[in-house]
């Protein structure tokens, strides 16, 4: 494999769970405008940060196994889609689910070329 395709291969999943850790905690901004008291908007930011501080747990753990990263994001991917299944349009689920999935599955490939990825 060269090298170019091994870089790709092991920065791609960490790049994108930053950047979808990013993403989701854009939701948590709408805090802001709900008129609470500043001790309530503080608790109202880390409740809406804890699905982030999972993500990025997860990323840390998975930064050193892969393997155990594949497993967790796809299962995070599911647990959302059980858990709101239903609720909103099928873009939302695309949106949410999908990069998680897709995550799980690069962690999976890195894993699976762990070998190959760090040979010089």
């Amino acid at each position: 494999m060269r090298r170019p395709v091994k870089l790709l291969l092991f920065w791609t999943p960490r790049v994108l769970c930053i950047l979808f850790a990013l993403f989701v905690s854009l939701f948590a901004l709408d805090v802001f405008y709900e008129g609470y008291g500043f001790w309530e908007t503080i608790l109202a930011l880390l409740k809406h940060l804890i699905p982030t501080g999972i993500i990025l747990t997860v990323l840390a753990v998975s930064w050193r196994w892969e393997w155990v990263g594949g497993i967790l994001f796809i299962a995070l991917g599911a647990w959302y889609l059980i858990a709101t299944w239903g609720r909103f349009p099928w873009v939302t689920y695309l949106c949410m689910s999908g990069p998680r999935f897709l995550i799980g599955v690069l962690f999976w490939v890195n894993w699976v070329y762990r070998a190959e990825l760090q040979t010089r």
